[in-house]
């Protein structure tokens, strides 16, 4: 497969717009807060992220995050969120990393991939280890997340919590 992980840049295209529509809201705890239904609400998303990604007018209750755009042979199939550090609201659930693949190229092999490739931007970022959360019984994502080197540390109240120490990880 020719992949390529991207970061998000402040200004981005119309086919990213598609593929965050095709998402939709979201599901299995990924919020999409990237769906918009203009090109240029998509566009004001875009740069509040990459204002995010890089602390500019960040309110107190948020972490910086970095959004990555999974391309394979130059197609967006996903993407993924890289928080750089976990509050406490992110330690109960959504932890360090949250990712998606659009619904027509699910069951492909993208999200092994799209959570390999963030495990390795955690690493570059110095984020030793990093916290996954899922729902109990999202077994597609719990079995990716294990393909990853994701260690169980606990299930409670439906909720998974996994550990990917990020050094073992480098490739």
């Amino acid at each position: 497969m020719a992949l390529a992980l991207r970061e998000l840049l402040e200004k981005e295209d119309e086919s990213l717009l598609l593929m965050v529509q095709e998402i939709g809201s979201g599901e299995n705890g990924f919020v999409n807060g990237l769906n918009s239904s203009s090109l240029e609400e998509f566009s004001s998303k875009v740069r509040r992220n990459y204002e995010m990604a890089r602390s500019i007018n960040l309110p107190d209750e948020y972490v910086p995050q970095t959004i990555y755009w999974l391309y394979h042979n130059g197609k967006p199939v996903g993407y993924g969120k890289l928080r750089h550090r976990l509050n406490e609201k992110l330690l109960e659930s959504g932890g360090h990393i949250g990712y998606v693949i659009r619904p027509s190229k699910r069951g492909k092999g993208y999200g092994k991939q799209m959570l390999a490739g963030l495990v390795k931007k955690a690493r570059e970022k110095n984020i030793g280890r990093v916290l996954l959360t899922c729902d109990e019984t999202n077994w597609a994502s719990r079995r990716i997340i294990e393909w990853n080197h994701g260690e169980l540390s606990s299930i409670a109240d439906g909720n998974c919590k996994y550990w990917i120490d990020t050094a073992a990880r480098l490739e």
